[in-house]
């Protein structure tokens, strides 16, 4: 395996130091490291970060290999520094049998740009009225310990505590998607006085905190692992402040799209910006910056939902729900959460590495920090670049971007996923095989 020395990095934005990789292991952090006939990067003004972990992304395979695959998918996830993401069930056939995601976790194998960790069905089929074979995917090639039926709510209650209690058998967590359905039938934006304005059946608030709060509630009874998808609003916020003020053993996330986007932006119609959750108010985004900043929201995750053009460039009504968001991740949380002061780069770690990878128990060396024989899974981010996303730009076979003409700061440098480079000088490499 070649041998690296990156040379001169910020490590988590602070100490300027070289880092020497070899058999896939950092085997040195240092000062004028001897380079030992390895190939050098310069990294001077790079911050050096452990490789992002995605707890929830949308592969679209198998089933929807015209939205996205594996290996299109990894590769955008390379591009955006990423070494792990987790492939959400809502495929077809559902993620619902040890088969289909050990289908999946071989398929990223063979990929080779990132791991891919698949997250199994909470349900059979996603139907919400049968659990699905959590022990024989926990059992499985694929180890899972996520299970979600994302895109759809366990909405029933009981069936809810069934799948806490059943998890906790092998140390397991239930990702949730918190949304009502009998609060959000027909529902197209955030409810307020811009979806009257505009016509559109409105989404409230409630329909998402509603069921936070009797999930907290059931997993706190039970004794089980608890996480909430894409945190959207200053309510959800709260109660998982509430839940977590009493012990209760509670994660939660938010996206991108949810840390900067607008409810203000759907005036135009543009189904670019139809979402699940929906865009909220401005309110809503200083809650959801403030809940990850001071640790109420445990995570950044992508919701990276590709969709291919005919299913976006529609009338809004007929249009899918869900945005792009791999590659322009670390970017986003740069410009509305360290440029602002809010977190520094040491937390942007902590938040989108080592945190989803211990919610996920994920291996392969994912999430750990960069010390002397950690495996080197990192990245190596330009803060000072700036660029105007362009959809055509990235790896994915979707173009649905919400960020498309939007000037955005810092660049993805280099990839390095256990000791090889996936990226480098912001270009993909061979696969890791």
């Amino acid at each position: 395996m070649t041998k690296y020395v990156i040379r001169r990095a910020r490590l988590l934005g602070e100490d300027v130091v070289d880092i020497a990789i070899a058999d896939g292991v950092i085997t040195a952090i240092g000062t004028d490291l001897p380079a030992d006939e390895a190939t050098e990067v310069d990294a001077t003004g790079l911050v050096a970060l452990p490789g992002l972990v995605d707890l929830h992304t949308h592969l679209r395979e198998p089933g929807r290999e015209d939205a996205e695959t594996v290996f299109t998918g990894t590769r955008a996830a390379a591009r955006g520094g990423f070494t792990c993401v987790h492939a959400m069930a809502n495929t077809d056939p559902v993620a619902d049998t040890a088969g289909v995601v050990e289908q999946v976790w071989r398929l990223g194998r063979e990929a080779g740009y990132c791991d891919v960790q698949p997250v199994g069905a909470v349900t059979v089929g996603l139907g919400g009225t049968q659990l699905a074979e959590l022990g024989a995917m926990a059992e499985s090639a694929a180890n899972v310990r996520v299970f979600s039926d994302d895109g759809k709510c366990v909405s029933d209650a009981v069936l809810m505590r069934r799948a806490l209690e059943y998890v906790k058998a092998f140390d397991g967590v239930v990702a949730q998607h918190a949304q009502e359905p009998r609060l959000t039938e027909g529902a197209q934006m955030n409810e307020g006085l811009l979806s009257g304005e505009l016509g559109l059946t409105g989404w409230p608030a409630a329909a998402e905190e509603a069921i936070v709060a009797r999930d907290c509630v059931l997993a706190a009874h039970v004794g089980s692992r608890l996480h909430v998808c894409h945190l959207s609003t200053r309510g959800s916020v709260e109660i998982v402040r509430w839940a977590k003020s009493k012990g209760w053993d509670v994660t939660a996330e938010v996206t991108p799209h949810h840390l900067l986007l607008t409810d203000d932006l759907v005036r135009g119609y543009d189904p670019i910006y139809k979402v699940n959750p929906p865009l909220r108010t401005a309110d809503d985004v200083a809650a959801v910056r403030e809940g990850l900043a001071d640790g109420t929201i445990d995570i950044v995750a992508t919701d990276h939902a590709p969709h291919p053009m005919e299913d976006k460039e529609c009338e809004w009504s007929a249009a899918a729900f869900g945005m792009q968001g791999l590659e322009t991740a670390l970017s986003v949380v740069q410009h509305a959460m360290v440029d602002t002061g809010l977190l520094t780069w040491a937390q942007v770690a902590e938040r989108m590495s080592a945190t989803p990878a211990r919610i996920s128990r994920v291996g392969g060396g994912h999430g750990r920090p960069l010390e002397v024989g950690e495996p080197a899974n990192l990245v190596l981010h330009d803060p000072a670049a700036t660029r105007t996303v362009e959809s055509t730009d990235t790896a994915s076979l979707s173009r649905n971007n919400p960020y498309t003409g939007l000037e955005l700061p810092g660049r993805v440098v280099a990839t390095f996923l256990r000791g090889t480079p996936t990226v480098l000088d912001g270009h993909l490499q061979e696969a890791v095989r």
